[in-house]
């Protein structure tokens, strides 16, 4: 599968580079955070990284002061498994070289919600590059660069990802809701299914190597 770079044009699609604020010391304190060796792990909420005055600064600018969560997905992963998207964009800074798979939510089939994973992109996002990722564009965990594991910063509007309080509806776009603020779509192969997600991605579950 091609890898492109976030700096190229097709890139805008989906995101953007954020340049404008300095985010040296969440780089510090986020290459502290585990690595697992195997597998992932998701922290939506680090009090150790929300205490840091960029915390502030992206609520102010990137998100106009709305509240926010500041965490982590750290580890080693080759998969896509699944494409998720929120009502919101998402910030990312990765502590090491990762790479995004991503698509876009116009091309999910309104009918029957399914997604062909023939038209997901990859882009390689360099250590300490902070990139907005848009609210129409679908993703997930990031991948692995090589044989090595990743910690990537991940920012939301407060309370993304917890569990829903309500039971979503059978139908429509609501079969995708997962958590809060969290519509996904997944593979058969994730095994996500079997924790009640929606199961509608066709093609290969694509794998980087």
């Amino acid at each position: 599968m091609k890898i492109d770079s976030v700096s190229d044009p097709g890139f805008r699609r989906y995101g953007r580079i954020v340049r404008e604020i300095d985010c040296a010391e969440l780089l510090e304190r986020l290459r502290r955070t585990p690595l697992p060796t195997e597998g992932t792990v998701y922290v939506a909420s680090e009090p150790e990284l929300e205490k840091l005055p960029v915390f502030r600064r992206l609520r102010e600018t990137a998100f106009g002061g709305l509240p926010i969560e500041m965490g982590y997905c750290n580890g080693v992963n080759h998969r896509l498994d699944a494409l998720e998207y929120h009502r919101s964009s998402e910030i990312n800074l990765p502590a090491d070289d990762l790479i995004l798979l991503l698509g876009c939510v116009q091309d999910i089939d309104p009918q029957t919600r399914t997604y062909d994973t023939s038209l997901v992109r990859a882009f390689r996002v360099p250590a300490g590059c902070m990139v907005e990722i848009y609210a129409t564009t679908l993703h997930y965990a990031p991948c692995s660069v090589g044989g090595g594991g990743f910690r990537n910063a991940i920012i939301l509007p407060r309370g993304t990802n917890e569990p829903l309080a309500f039971a979503p509806e059978k139908n429509g776009e609501a079969r995708l809701l997962f958590a809060a603020n969290k519509w996904l779509i997944a593979h058969p192969e994730s095994g996500l299914g079997g924790e009640g997600a929606f199961v509608g991605l066709t093609g290969p579950n694509i794998q980087l190597k």
